[in-house]
């Protein structure tokens, strides 16, 4: 048998190439974060809806006008009170 010292020296350096080389590794994954504002829909706290005074049972039980008047204008100004609270609830929710 003949051998030849150059094929197998050759055929070594070639298998020893290969060992010796680094696969294609993929570059790291990257992450990378995005904050992005998104609104939120204020719900003010008012608490719960006052007892009004000038109810229908209140103002027909009321004695006389005077008295129906002054039920109606008390419930007037807790309206007035509360429409002055939302308004403030609200526009701090804008600012």
């Amino acid at each position: 048998m003949i051998r030849k010292p150059g094929l197998i020296a050759g055929a070594a350096i070639a298998l020893l190439a290969g060992c010796a080389s680094t696969p294609d590794v993929a570059p790291p994954s990257v992450m990378h974060t995005v904050e992005v504002p998104t609104p939120v829909r204020c719900r003010p706290d008012l608490g719960p809806e006052p007892d009004y005074p000038d109810t229908d049972e209140a103002l027909r039980a009321a004695p006389d006008l005077f008295s129906r008047v002054r039920l109606l204008l008390a419930g007037r100004m807790l309206r007035i009170a509360r429409d002055q609270q939302k308004t403030a609830a609200l526009a701090a929710c804008a600012g």
